[in-house]
C-alpha cells in the first residue's frame, strides 16, 4: 500500500469514527431519559464512548495528515481539500481540549457534527496530490495557514457551545414578538447548516450518477501588449446546469428532470474565476438545502429547534455560555497571528505588500474586527448570555462565508485555493 492510499484510508476511517462518536453523544443525552434508574451514569458511560471514538477518530486523521505530507513532499494545507480537512482536524483537537476541561457529552453532540460537515465538505473538491504552485512555496504556508486555521478551530466550538446555549434558552412555545424573532434565528442558523450539508450532498449524489454539462464561453481578455482580444474556454460543469456561464452556448449537456437547457444565463458581472459555474453550485445548495429542511420539519411538525431543546434539560445555561466564550478567548489570539500577522508578513514577501484589499484579506480583517468587538461587548459591556451566544453564532457564519464564499464565488489572489 503506497503513502497516497494509506493516506485517503486512514480519512476515511477517521470520517466513520467521528461520525460513530457523534451518535454515541446523541445517545448519551437522550438515552438517558429512557434510563430513570441512573440516567448520569447512562450519560457519562455512553459519553465516555464517544469521546474515545473522537479520539481514535483523530488518531486517524493524523495519521492522513502526516503520511499525505510525506507523500506530497509539503505541509497538506495547499488548496481547499487539504485546507478543509486541516480545519476539521483542528476543530477535533479543539473539541478534546474542551471536553477534557468541562466533561460535557452535550458538547460532543453539537461540535462533532461540525467537523464531520467539514471533512465531509472537503471531500467534494479534488483529492491529488499536486506540486506547489509558486505562491505557495514558502515556510510561511505552514505558519500562516495552520495558526489561522486553529483559530478558526476554536470558534467553531464556541459556535457550537454558543448554539447550545440558544437551545437551552430560547422559549420556542412562547408567541411573544420577542421570543419569535429569537427562534427564527435559531431556525436560520439551522438553516444555514442545511445549506451546507445539501452542497456536499448535491456534489456526491451528482457525482456518483456521472453527470456533466460543458459550455463554451467567449471572453475579452487583455494581451501583454495592452490589446483586447477574445479568448474562448471551456466551462465543465458537474450538477445540472440551472445557471449557465455569461457569453457561452451549450456543447454538450445531459437531461435532467426533463430539463435539457440551462434556465438561467450568469449576469456579466460575475467575471471571476469559473463563476458561472460557482453560482450554479451555490444554487443547488440553497434549493436543496431548502428540500431537507422543509422535509425534516414536515416529519418533526415543529421548528427543528423546538425538537432539539428536550436534549438541553438539565444543562447549566451559565456554563454552556462559559464554554463558549472560553473557546473563543483561546482562539482569538490564535486567529489574530495566523489570519493577520503572519498573513501580512507572507503577503509582503510575496506580492511586496503587506495588504491589497483582496477579498479574503478583507473577510479575514471582517472576521477578526467581529470577534475583536465580541470580546469588547463582552468584557468591557458584559454583553453575557443570550448575547454572547448570538454574537459567537453570527461570528461563525462570517468565518465559513470567508473560507466558502470567498474562496468559491469571489474572485481573487486566494481563487487558487478554490480550484
Amino acid at each position: 500500500m503506497s503513502l497516497a492510499e494509506l493516506s485517503s484510508d486512514s480519512l476515511l476511517a477517521a470520517f466513520f469514527l467521528y461520525t460513530f462518536s457523534f451518535i454515541f453523544f446523541v445517545v448519551a443525552i437522550t438515552g438517558k431519559r429512557f434510563n430513570t434508574a441512573d440516567p448520569q451514569r447512562h450519560a457519562k458511560r455512553w459519553g465516555n464512548i464517544g469521546f474515545g471514538m473522537a479520539v481514535l477518530g483523530l488518531i486517524g486523521q493524523l495519521t492522513f495528515f502526516f503520511t499525505r505530507w510525506v507523500a506530497a513532499g509539503h505541509i497538506p494545507t495547499s488548496n481547499m481539500f487539504e485546507f478543509m480537512t486541516f480545519l476539521g482536524m483542528m476543530i477535533m483537537i479543539a473539541f478534546i481540549i474542551v471536553y477534557l476541561i468541562y466533561k460535557v457529552p452535550v458538547l460532543g453532540a453539537f461540535s462533532m457534527p461540525v467537523g464531520v460537515i467539514i471533512i465531509a465538505y472537503a471531500s467534494v473538491f479534488p483529492q491529488d496530490i499536486t506540486p506547489l504552485i509558486p505562491a505557495l512555496q514558502s515556510y510561511w504556508l505552514k505558519i500562516h495557514v495552520t495558526t489561522a486555521a486553529t483559530g478558526e478551530a476554536f470558534f467553531a466550538v464556541g459556535f457550537a457551545a454558543g448554539m447550545m446555549h440558544l437551545m437551552r434558552t430560547v422559549k420556542f412555545g412562547s408567541r411573544e414578538v420577542k421570543d419569535r424573532r429569537k427562534q427564527r434565528g435559531v431556525e436560520f442558523t439551522i438553516l444555514f447548516v442545511f445549506f451546507i450539508v445539501a452542497f456536499v450532498i448535491s456534489a456526491f449524489g451528482f457525482k456518483g450518477i456521472g453527470y456533466e454539462a460543458h459550455f463554451t464561453q467567449e471572453k475579452i481578455v487583455t494581451g501583454t501588449d495592452s490589446v483586447p482580444f477574445v479568448q474562448t474556454e471551456t466551462v465543465d460543469y458537474f450538477m445540472p446546469p440551472i445557471v449557465k456561464p455569461y457569453n457561452s452556448q451549450v456543447v454538450t449537456m445531459d437531461s435532467f428532470l426533463g430539463i435539457s437547457q440551462p434556465l438561467f444565463e450568469a449576469p456579466s458581472w460575475m467575471n471571476g474565476v469559473n463563476a458561472g459555474r460557482k453560482l450554479n453550485t451555490v444554487l443547488w445548495s440553497l434549493l436543496t438545502g431548502l428540500l431537507l429542511y422543509w422535509l425534516l420539519r414536515l416529519v418533526l411538525r415543529q421548528p427543528i429547534g423546538a425538537a432539539i431543546q428536550p436534549a438541553m434539560e438539565g444543562l447549566d445555561p451559565e456554563d454552556l455560555d462559559e464554554i463558549s466564550y472560553r473557546a473563543i478567548a483561546i482562539g482569538y489570539p490564535i486567529f489574530s497571528l495566523g489570519a493577520l500577522i503572519f498573513a501580512m508578513i507572507w503577503a509582503q514577501e510575496a506580492w511586496g505588500r503587506f495588504w491589497g484589499w483582496d477579498p479574503k484579506e478583507v473577510w479575514a480583517l471582517i472576521t477578526w474586527l467581529f470577534y475583536t468587538a465580541y470580546l469588547h461587548l463582552r468584557l468591557s459591556r458584559g454583553w453575557q448570555g443570550e448575547r454572547s451566544s448570538w454574537l459567537s453564532v453570527i461570528g461563525f457564519i462570517i468565518v465559513m462565508f470567508t473560507l466558502v464564499g470567498v474562496n468559491l464565488i469571489i474572485a481573487g489572489l486566494h481563487s487558487y485555493a478554490g480550484v
